[in-house]
């Protein structure tokens, strides 16, 4: 018998993780309901927003799973939008406070810094001269944008090679602040352990093509299985702990020195965990918002 809750996902019209989730929460509920921000609208007077001419602070949940086509700053403002309807009592997974923490790849550094947890050699400024110092001192660094995902904009320089025009080049592109990180010695992948409801669900590998410095499927990575040790486990825990996220995917990598974190994403993981593990994160995470709906 499916239940009478109505939980919508906030995403992208045609998205496969979008639409796999909306098909994974009808499959629990009879109820599907897929949400382009883009056209919602928030009457603050009455307490009430809409999409198109459904009303979804009636709601029970909202599941975020993409918030935009592509990361902007102007995600931020879409997610003002969410916290409006959580403030009517609309459950969000996650909560847009959260997720805007982890959306600014500054942000997410700096909490993930203040909380001890292991990150590659970071430097971070507006001047040129620091940042080329900076590189100098790390060897081949990448440059990355603030508002990115799957390596788009990011910049392999080596300071033996044109360092000063290429962070001169990565400021001219429109990136004010220049994020600078020491390139790892990886051993040909790194790994998304992916958590639910802030408990361990598996972890897949994004292994490199031979080709590329990344391991990004859009650049012919590929996913497989990985059974990480208690170490990188306990690691991934203590970054996804500095945020609280319904479901998130940590980026993690094994280097000589240890593990190291990357990032905590608040919208990856599914395709990794069905390619790599055969694991539906879809219907598991349809399943833990149902749970969490009825208790």
């Amino acid at each position: 018998m499916k239940d009478e809750l109505k939980i919508a996902v906030v995403g992208v019209t045609g998205g496969w993780s979008s639409e796999r989730l909306a098909d994974a929460l009808e499959e629990k509920t009879g109820f599907r309901l897929l949400v382009d921000l883009g056209r919602v609208s928030c009457d603050l007077a009455a307490g009430k927003a809409f999409f198109k001419d459904f009303e979804l602070t009636a709601l029970d949940g909202l599941a975020v799973k993409k918030v935009g086509p592509a990361y902007s700053p102007e995600l931020l403002d879409r997610l003002e939008l969410l916290r409006f309807i959580a403030a009517r009592g609309v459950r969000i997974f996650s909560r847009p406070e959260r997720i805007i923490a982890v959306l600014n790849r500054l942000a997410c550094t700096v909490s993930l810094a203040q909380a001890g947890v292991p990150l590659p050699p970071t430097v971070v400024t507006e001047d040129v001269d620091r940042a080329a110092a900076a590189v100098e001192a790390f060897g081949p660094s990448v440059l990355k944008p603030l508002y990115t995902s799957k390596a788009r904009g990011m910049v392999l320089i080596d300071p033996a090679n044109g360092l000063r025009e290429d962070l001169a080049n990565f400021k001219a592109s429109g990136n004010a602040i220049i994020y600078a990180q020491k390139r790892l010695e990886l051993p040909g992948q790194d790994l998304g352990v992916v958590f639910l409801g802030g408990e361990y669900l598996a972890t897949y590998a994004r292994v490199a093509n031979q080709n590329s410095w990344n391991t990004t499927r859009r650049d012919g990575g590929k996913y497989a299985s990985y059974e990480p040790s208690a170490g990188v486990i306990d690691i991934a825990r203590q970054a996804q702990d500095v945020f609280g996220l319904d479901f998130t995917s940590v980026d993690i990598a094994e280097t000589p020195q240890g593990p190291v974190v990357f990032e905590v994403s608040a919208f990856g993981g599914f395709r990794g965990l069905l390619e790599g593990c055969d694991i539906d994160a879809a219907a598991a995470y349809a399943g833990h918002m149902v749970k969490e709906l009825e208790s």
